[in-house]
């Protein structure tokens, strides 16, 4: 079979190092070659793991394995740069000659693997505040492509293996979710596994909340072993005390999303759960049906007033009575005198 090259698609053109096509094709995987090709075509401008895979389509630890191939033989090294992300840069391979460039190449004195520059006006780089990264939508990876990960990246393989300990038989969409996790959140094998354990031991096991968890985890940061064990425990104090309030409201079902950030904020504001159900039941006096609203207001203005037990809020409120009842007199006695001086202008 004949093929023939389309130049009419040769408008704009870059080098690859003759040393790639002459030595490395057979060792090189499909993978390496994409990102090579896309680190050539940026030479000279910072790209990051994420950035690569995000155009090229390669999981971003397979992005870091393609990455550390090249620089082991040679075709390029990062830059010393104080970038967020590396700048990949191109070192010319001391087994190529200068002879064995492509005749596009400019005629003027070169390095073997100088970028060819770009017509189009550069774009400064913005190094006070980085673009943050975005993670993609999850893929829906099939048996064979999580197979391929699997046997090229032992952290991939030890997560399953422990997700497994902990989770049980591991179906494709439970795969899916600790690859994505791990490739496009970017959290740390020890943070997954914390976070994996803690669904295990609440017995949330779905994919769906560990993605849920997750993602709240990467948007706050939470990064480090440390962090991860802290937000834990957090965790574990916020459901017991969801599940106390739920039994003393008599609840059914689980609190609405509206519910949970009143319950919240009680637990942050320290409020003593014998004062909550203490409101409750003035709730239900005053209401006669739950009121999360009512329950609010009232647990909120106990705290203001500085009111931390059930026997301050009887004695405040028996304080408060008192004032109005005097008040009231005060009042009856200033409204007879009022009266009495009306009268005596008839006398």
């Amino acid at each position: 079979m004949e093929l023939k090259v389309n130049s009419g698609i040769w408008g704009t053109m870059f080098g690859v190092p003759c040393i790639v096509a002459d030595n490395l094709l057979k060792l090189a995987t499909g993978e390496h070659l994409k990102v090579l090709l896309f680190i050539l075509r940026n030479s000279g401008r910072n790209v990051s793991d994420e950035e690569i895979s995000l155009n090229t389509g390669v999981p971003v630890s397979q992005v870091q394995d393609s990455i550390l191939f090249w620089q082991q033989v040679n075709v390029i090294t990062p830059d010393n740069q104080a970038f967020s992300s590396p700048v990949m840069q191109m070192t010319a391979p001391t087994v190529t000659a200068p002879e064995t460039l492509p005749a596009v190449q400019p005629q003027s004195a070169q390095p073997l693997l100088q970028p060819v520059q770009n017509t189009q006006t550069p774009q400064p780089v913005q190094t006070t505040q980085p673009v943050q990264y975005k993670p993609r939508k999850k893929e829906n990876l099939n048996p064979s492509e999580i197979t391929k990960i699997i046997q090229s990246s032992s952290e991939i393989k030890e997560l399953f293996t422990v997700a497994e300990q902990k989770l049980g038989d591991l179906n494709h969409t439970m795969q899916n979710t600790i690859i994505w996790i791990s490739n496009y959140l970017g959290l740390k094998s020890e943070v997954i596994i914390t976070l994996i354990t803690y669904c295990a031991q609440i017995n949330k096991k779905e994919p769906r909340y560990i993605e849920k968890i997750a993602c709240d985890w990467a948007e706050k940061e939470i990064n480090t072993l440390d962090l991860a064990n802290e937000e834990v425990e957090r965790l574990k104090q916020y459901n017991e005390f969801l599940y106390i309030v739920k039994r003393r409201f008599e609840m059914k079902h689980t609190p609405t999303t509206q519910q949970q950030e009143f319950i919240k904020k009680w637990q942050s504001l320290g409020i003593d759960m014998e004062l909550i159900h203490y409101a409750y039941e003035k709730c239900l006096e005053n209401t006669e049906k739950l009121s999360f609203e009512y329950i609010n207001k009232v647990v909120t203005s106990w705290h203001m007033e500085g009111l931390k037990t059930i026997e301050e809020v009887d004695e405040y409120n028996k304080k408060y009575k008192n004032s109005n009842k005097n008040n009231s007199s005060s009042s009856s006695k200033l409204d007879l005198e009022k009266y009495k001086i009306f009268i005596n202008q008839f006398e």
